[in-house]
C-alpha cells in the first residue's frame, strides 16, 4: 500500500472518529456506523478493493484498513454505550418519584364474598363440632366415583361433566372424595366438613366451570335423618341471621340413601310471599360408602350433605348476577371491604 493510500484511509478514521465523537442521537449514529462499515461503506470498499493490490500491497493495505475498521467499530460501541445510557438517565429524571410527597390513593383491601361466606359457613359449622378436612384437587376415578358409589357406566355418572386428563386422573366435581380418604385413615365416629373448590365441565348464566363447595359428613351409632334436619336448621339460621322455614324433597344421590334436596322459604324483598328455594342437597350415607372404607353399616349409620358457596354467598349478600363474583369489578368488591 502506497502512502498516498494510507494516508487516504487514515484521513478516513479521523473524519469517522470526530463524527461518532459529535453524535447526540443514536439514530444518527446507525446512519454514521452504515456510512462507513455497511456493505457499501467507505471502510468496506477499500476491502473490496485489495482485491487488485499485488500480494504484498494486499497484505500491508489489509492490515491498515482492518485495523481502521476495528478501531470504528469499538468508537460505535462505546457511542452507543454513552448515549443509551444518557438516555436512561433523562428517562428515569423525567419519571422520578418525589417520595417525600404525602401518599394518595391508599385503600385497604377487602375479602371476596365467596372467600367471606366459605369463612363464616366454616366457622358455623366448627362452633357445631365439625372439623375441617381438605384433600386434593386433581383426584382419581376411584376417589370421585367409585368409592362413592358411583360404579363404571353406573347412569349417575351422567350427572356430572368431568375434566379428565390423559391418565385417567381428573379435576374433581365435589368435594366428596375427602369424606372418603378421611374414613380410609381412621376409625369412626367422624364429624368434618370439606370446603374447597370443585370443576364440572359447564358454563352458563347459572353455572361456571370452577366454583367452590362445602360438605359435611357425620358417621356414628344412632345417627338419623333427624339429626340431619336438625343440623341443617340451625346452620341456615345462623349463616343467613333470620328463623327461615325448611322442607326436604325426596331426591337422588348415588352416595347417599336416601336422598334430599333442602329448599328454604325465602323472599325476594318486594313484599311478596316467600317462594321456595333450593340450596343444598344431603342424604344418608349409602351403605356401600361405608363398606368401601372398611366401616361396618349394621352398626355405624350416618348423613352428609353438600351445598354450592356461590349459591349461598348470592343469597346472604343479595348478589343477583353470578358473574360479579367472577369479573373483579372493584366497585363491586368495595362493597364488601
Amino acid at each position: 500500500m502506497d502512502n498516498i493510500q494510507a494516508i487516504g484511509i487514515e484521513a478516513v478514521e479521523r473524519q469517522a472518529a470526530a463524527e461518532i465523537a459529535a453524535c447526540t442521537e443514536l439514530r444518527a449514529l446507525d446512519d454514521l456506523r452504515v456510512h462507513y462499515l455497511g456493505k457499501k461503506g467507505v471502510v468496506t470498499e477499500q476491502l473490496k478493493a485489495l482485491g487488485g493490490l499485488e500480494p504484498e500491497q494486499r497484505k500491508q493495505a489489509g492490515q491498515v484498513v482492518n485495523r481502521v475498521r476495528d478501531a470504528l467499530n469499538l468508537l460505535l460501541a462505546e457511542r452507543k454505550s454513552s448515549l443509551e445510557a444518557a438516555a436512561l438517565e433523562q428517562r428515569l429524571q423525567a419519571q422520578a418519584v418525589d417520595i417525600t410527597l404525602p401518599g394518595r390513593g391508599e385503600q385497604r383491601g377487602g375479602i371476596h364474598p365467596v372467600t367471606l361466606a366459605m369463612q363464616r359457613a366454616v366457622d358455623i359449622f366448627s362452633r357445631l363440632g365439625f372439623d375441617l378436612a381438605t384433600g386434593p384437587e386433581v383426584e382419581s376415578d376411584y376417589y370421585n366415583f367409585e368409592a362413592l358409589n358411583f360404579p363404571a357406566h353406573h347412569p349417575a355418572r351422567a350427572m356430572h361433566d368431568t375434566f379428565y386428563f390423559a391418565n385417567g386422573d381428573l379435576l374433581r366435581t365435589h368435594t366428596s372424595p375427602v369424606q372418603i380418604r378421611v374414613m380410609e385413615q381412621q376409625p369412626p365416629p367422624y364429624r368434618i366438613i370439606a370446603a374447597g373448590k370443585v370443576y364440572r365441565s359447564d358454563s352458563d348464566q347459572t353455572h361456571t366451570p370452577m366454583f367452590h363447595q362445602i360438605e359435611g359428613l357425620l358417621v356414628d351409632e344412632g345417627v338419623s335423618m333427624a339429626d340431619l334436619k336438625g343440623l341443617l336448621q340451625a346452620f341456615t339460621n345462623a349463616f343467613f341471621g333470620r328463623e327461615l322455614e325448611m322442607r326436604f324433597r325426596p331426591s337422588y344421590f348415588p352416595f347417599t340413601e336416601p336422598s334430599a334436596e333442602v329448599d328454604i322459604a325465602w323472599s325476594k324483598g318486594d313484599g311478596s310471599e316467600p317462594g321456595w328455594l333450593e340450596i343444598l342437597g344431603c342424604g344418608m350415607v349409602h351403605p356401600n360408602v361405608l363398606r368401601a372404607c372398611n366401616v361396618d353399616p349394621e352398626r355405624y349409620t350416618g348423613y352428609a350433605f353438600g351445598m354450592g358457596v356461590e349459591r349461598i354467598a348470592m343469597l346472604r349478600y343479595g348478589i343477583t348476577d353470578l358473574r360479579q363474583l367472577f369479573e373483579n369489578d372493584l366497585q363491586f368488591l368495595w362493597q364488601f371491604h
